[in-house]
């Protein structure tokens, strides 16, 4: 049984650094914590994306869909959280039985990238984020993955990272993509497409509203009116 929280704060990050999983003190803005704080930036993105999909679930063709991108983004949060914990622990400080991120894991997202896109059409342009809330989250998020996946890159030039946690991430953000059209699919909501050539909205395309002026109200002082507005 780990140890359990019983105080958030500590004091000893007061003066900019934090501690990693073996002990050492390193500044708050060095590259692994860089890394591993934008992999628990997209985790807490993905909890709001699934807010927003239980929000749409009832308009899912078949519960048994909704339902399953619930379970996969809950399953990517926990994978996530892993990955975080990969990243704040340095290779030589790995315990043996330290739940860290596996090739196995990577094949996992491509079989469930290649099983949701054999239901999508081809891509024929380029898709612009949007359709339904829940897919225009999972568009963000795949772009937070991108960026941890470049925070990755950039300690790899530094220290060791195993060459793992980087390709996961790489393609996490690839099934994000896919999910992101398989849900818009799914709830029966057209993609965005781009479009090469549209034109700019007109500036003025109708004359605007004035607002009504507000009547002053009526009365004798102190019941509504004042000495001035007679």
């Amino acid at each position: 049984m780990p140890d359990r929280i019983t105080r958030v704060y500590t004091r000893t990050g007061d003066t900019g650094t934090t501690g990693l999983a073996g002990g050492q003190r390193v500044p708050k803005d060095s590259p692994r914590i860089e890394a591993y704080g934008t992999s628990d930036e997209l985790m807490s993105l993905l909890g709001w994306v699934r807010e927003e999909l239980l929000y749409e679930s009832g308009r899912f063709e078949h519960v048994a869909e909704a339902q399953f991108t619930e379970e996969l983004i809950v399953f990517l949060a926990n994978k996530l959280f892993t990955l975080g914990g990969d990243l704040a622990t340095r290779i030589e400080d790995r315990h043996p039985e330290q739940p860290v991120i596996r090739e196995e894991d990577i094949v996992y997202l491509e079989k469930v990238c290649d099983r949701l896109n054999g239901e999508l059409e081809p891509l024929r342009d380029f898709v612009l984020p949007g359709g339904s809330r829940t897919a225009s989250g999972l568009h963000l998020a795949r772009t937070v993955a991108r960026r941890a996946e470049r925070a990755v890159v950039a300690l790899a030039r530094h220290e060791e990272t195993g060459g793992v946690v980087d390709r996961y991430l790489n393609r996490l953000s690839d099934l994000l993509f896919v999910l992101a059209r398989w849900v818009n699919l799914k709830l029966g909501v057209p993609e965005v497409v781009w479009d090469r050539q549209l034109p700019a909205p007109n500036l003025a395309p109708h004359e605007p509203t004035r607002r009504e002026a507000v009547p002053k109200p009526e009365g004798p002082p102190g019941e509504g009116g004042s000495p001035s507005e007679e």
